[in-house]
């Protein structure tokens, strides 16, 4: 083997991680020492300053549990999340965009009925989501899942009420066999990422904001098509543009719409003024998502 220089330093191990007998292992690995090391030789770290990221990332590791994912939210500011995003989902025109997942999203939301209320108790400004769930035709897709979350009129997940137990902000509902869907919540409103982490440690040192504007999580499945993880925004919300995620798509910013007191759409009277927002889903056969 030759002796180890600053100038041969990447090829030999960029060859020495190429025996790997998984081709696709193999492909990740060697790019991965190949942009490592183009990284280091850009920015020539000290010593100190290296070990002062492996400790950053050690932290950043140590903060991540059942309910908190520090490292989803660096890959989420860094918009590295949106690019694996964007590469995965090359959906074509008219199926609805996808964004990010986040890292809120908890696993066995409750199921509820169409029309019940995933926000009892919860602060904020009664709303109603309603629309229809289709396919690029134009026809109707009955049950589909829609797994939602959100914060909620504080600007707070689940997984920052720590006094919370059970589920909070977050339930599966199903459209109908007509494609319908109907969602009782609050208005979720703009707010910080965590700042009390590694990562609001690395913002706090930037210009950058720290907001993501108002919006809803849904994660949608159905048998036989491409499943979709997105968002829908509030239109007007002051953050849209500077979104810290890089999340914000044009077809999913919405119109909530101020209602009078009232018969809300799940059949129920709102004796408060409230929200409604109305969005169609569309999504795309697994095999059309294929050949796309």
């Amino acid at each position: 083997m030759p002796h180890v220089t600053e100038a041969n330093l990447t090829d030999l191990a960029t060859e020495r991680w190429s025996d790997i007998p998984d081709e696709r292992l193999r492909q990740v690995m060697t790019a991965l020492v190949k942009h490592a090391h183009a990284f280091v030789r850009e920015v020539e770290p000290t010593p100190q300053e290296w070990f002062a990221a492996i400790e950053w990332l050690t932290r950043t590791g140590q903060m991540c549990t059942a309910k908190r994912q520090e490292f989803i939210l660096f890959s989420d500011v860094l918009g590295i999340s949106m690019l694996v995003d964007a590469i995965n989902n090359r959906l074509p025109t008219g199926a609805t965009p996808t964004t990010v997942e986040g890292p809120f999203h908890l696993q066995d939301a409750p199921e509820m009925a169409d029309g019940d209320n995933m926000a009892a108790g919860a602060p904020g400004i009664p709303c109603f989501v309603t629309g229809t769930v289709r396919d690029t035709a134009g026809n109707p897709i009955a049950g589909v899942s829609l797994d939602i979350w959100q914060t909620d009129g504080d600007g707070l997940y689940e997984a920052q009420r720590p006094e919370i137990d059970g589920p909070w902000m977050r339930a599966i509902y199903h459209s109908g066999a007509d494609g319908h869907y109907t969602v009782q919540t609050v208005a979720p409103v703009g707010y910080t990422i965590p700042m009390d982490g590694t990562i609001g440690e690395l913002m706090s040192r930037t210009n950058i904001s720290h907001m993501r504007p108002a919006h809803i999580h849904f994660h949608l499945t159905a048998p036989g098509y491409h499943p979709v993880i997105t968002h829908l925004f509030q239109r007007g919300d002051q953050y849209l543009d500077t979104d810290v995620v890089f999340g914000v798509k044009e077809p999913l910013i919405v119109d909530f719409q101020k209602q009078p007191p009232g018969k809300a759409p799940n059949g129920e009277t709102v004796d408060t003024e409230y929200y409604l927002v109305n969005y169609d889903f569309v999504l795309e056969r697994q095999a059309q998502a294929a050949a796309a």
